[in-house]
């Protein structure tokens, strides 16, 4: 049997449409604008491209985020890369 550990957050995706993406497991936001929004979730990287984007909604205590706007794609990054701060990067901190 799995065991969830309670300190990690379940990584869901749902989209309206095409119009309205709705998220849970973002651990941080490294930028957006109304053409790309990168963000980091439990499971890695993400990368929402579209026009007209606006975060309407963030939630930094429970994780959930959501996007909406003309949506054209989804792109996950490195799935170990979980936030923007790497090893080195947190050395350097």
């Amino acid at each position: 049997m799995n065991e969830v550990n309670n300190n990690s957050q379940v990584h869901n995706i749902i989209m309206e449409g095409r119009k309205k993406l709705s998220l849970s497991g973002v651990t941080d936001v490294d930028r957006f604008d109304e053409n790309t929004v990168v963000l980091y979730t439990s499971m890695g990287e993400l990368t929402v491209r579209g026009s007209d984007l606006h975060v309407s909604d963030l939630s930094v205590t429970s994780g959930e985020m959501n996007i909406e706007g003309d949506i054209d794609s989804l792109v996950y990054g490195d799935k170990d890369l979980r936030s923007p701060l790497s090893f080195i990067g947190k050395m350097f901190r």
